[in-house]
């Protein structure tokens, strides 16, 4: 008889240990689902911010004519896409082509957001822009980028972009 109520005891306590140890699992795996919820959140006001701050520190290094930090603004494997040119792929390959835009004269760039949207990976960016010859606009059109969240900094992933003027 001493021997069924050791057993007796023994599942009991086995019992207890499993409910409990599932208990606290449960509560853990709660904690986790609300704290992943809660990390994922995603402000595209904020973004947007991060975006147009971007684009001013592209105009910036326009006008600086510094086709390397222009480069880095953009992903390892990158495509700016521009008018009358196949796609150039590629950050040393966009280095090489800002380097060509501005040893050609180009001076500056006003770029103008229209609007974003998207998601914590990836946003589309409409906007307006100008290019400038000292004081001249020589160009003016409208682009789209993706960009690309790459070590918690946004990066032009696709960039594309045509004038409004016409062709001569």
């Amino acid at each position: 008889m001493k021997k069924i109520t050791n057993l007796l005891s023994l599942i009991i306590i086995t019992i207890l240990v499993i409910s409990s140890t599932a208990c606290c699992n449960e509560k853990a795996e709660k904690t986790t689902e609300v704290k992943a919820v809660v990390e994922s959140t995603f402000d595209l006001t904020t973004a947007k911010a991060e975006i147009v701050a971007a684009e001013k520190e592209l105009a910036t290094l326009i006008a600086a004519a510094d086709s390397v930090a222009i480069a880095n603004l953009y992903t390892q494997d990158a495509k700016f896409m521009m008018t009358g040119a196949p796609a150039i792929i590629g950050k040393n390959n966009i280095q090489s082509t800002f380097s060509g835009i501005i040893n050609s004269g180009i001076t500056g760039a006003d770029l103008r957001t229209i609007e974003v949207w998207g998601t914590e990976d990836l946003i589309t960016e409409e906007g307006e822009y100008s290019l400038f010859v000292g004081e001249d606009e020589v160009d003016h059109g409208k682009y789209l980028v993706l960009w690309k969240k790459v070590d918690g900094k946004w990066k032009f992933f696709r960039d594309i972009f045509n004038s409004n003027l016409t062709a001569e």
